[in-house]
């Protein structure tokens, strides 16, 4: 459809999951769509795959471009690394997708475990690279956007914002998300550029297709689903009339009228 051709977009963590289906559906747009990272290339014996390159193969076999950008979200110099090559190429952002999350390697293992009997590191992985690194991103790509002529600023949060989802740090992080695409609408408010926070249902990730945690899939979204709200936002004229609101990806779809894959 190409309803996004003109647009640059940037989707953090994209290399699986809710990220490379947001990727693969702005691509289907026509958007050029940069993406980061940790691996560059797929990598055997991972048992969840995934890579830039084959995010980037996905978005260009869709009808966008692909462009790639190894990063660690926990690192701010890579990530002004990937805003300074955004400049450097585009001189502007008009979608940023803060998607990135770290899930803690022994997560499936103490799930149903109190927040007590989990290692400290729970909190500060998943608020570095999940809240944290949303911050970062926004804040270093701020005069990108400001470019635009009328961005957008995505967050993917999750229910666990609103309800006992997970852990105590996985809500509490979420809650966090809301809260910043709330506060950081303000301060873009007067330059026309929206931020919103995002609610998928279950999705249908690697992870959890994998059984790694214990989400029925039955009626589970697929993670392109987020990435058709994302497009349906950015093509909404009106859109600022949603900023700082946190939003139900189910509930848009009702909106704009877009289905699932």
């Amino acid at each position: 459809m190409a309803r996004l051709k003109q647009h640059v977009a940037l989707v953090t963590g994209a290399t699986r999951g809710v990220g490379l289906g947001i990727a693969r559906a702005l691509g289907a747009e026509g958007a050029t769509v940069h993406v980061t990272g940790r691996t560059a290339t797929p990598r055997a014996g991972d048992p969840l795959g995934g890579s830039l390159e084959e995010t980037v193969a996905a978005i260009d076999a869709g009808g966008g471009r692909g462009v790639a950008h190894v990063c660690d979200h926990a690192v701010d110099d890579d990530v002004r690394g990937v805003a300074r090559a955004i400049e450097a190429e585009h001189g502007r952002l008009d979608v940023l997708v803060n998607n990135v999350f770290a899930v803690p390697a022994e997560l499936d293992r103490l799930f149903d475990t109190p927040f007590w009997e989990q290692p400290i590191h729970f909190w500060d992985r998943m608020h570095t690279v999940g809240l944290r690194s949303h911050y970062v991103a926004t804040a270093l790509t701020a005069p990108l956007l400001l470019a635009s002529e009328g961005a957008l600023v995505a967050n993917v949060s999750s229910y666990g914002g609103r309800s006992y989802q997970v852990n105590v740090a996985y809500g509490v992080g979420k809650a966090g998300v809301d809260r910043f695409a709330a506060d950081a609408a303000q301060d873009f408010r007067p330059h026309g550029v929206c931020v919103v926070s995002l609610y998928p249902g279950i999705v249908r990730t690697e992870r959890v297709l994998a059984g790694q945690l214990p989400f029925p899939t039955e009626h589970a979204e697929s993670p392109d689903f987020t990435g058709r709200a994302i497009a349906a936002l950015a093509l909404d004229e009106a859109r600022m009339d949603k900023t700082g609101r946190t939003l139900v990806v189910a509930k848009l779809a009702e909106e704009y009228g877009f289905s699932d894959l």
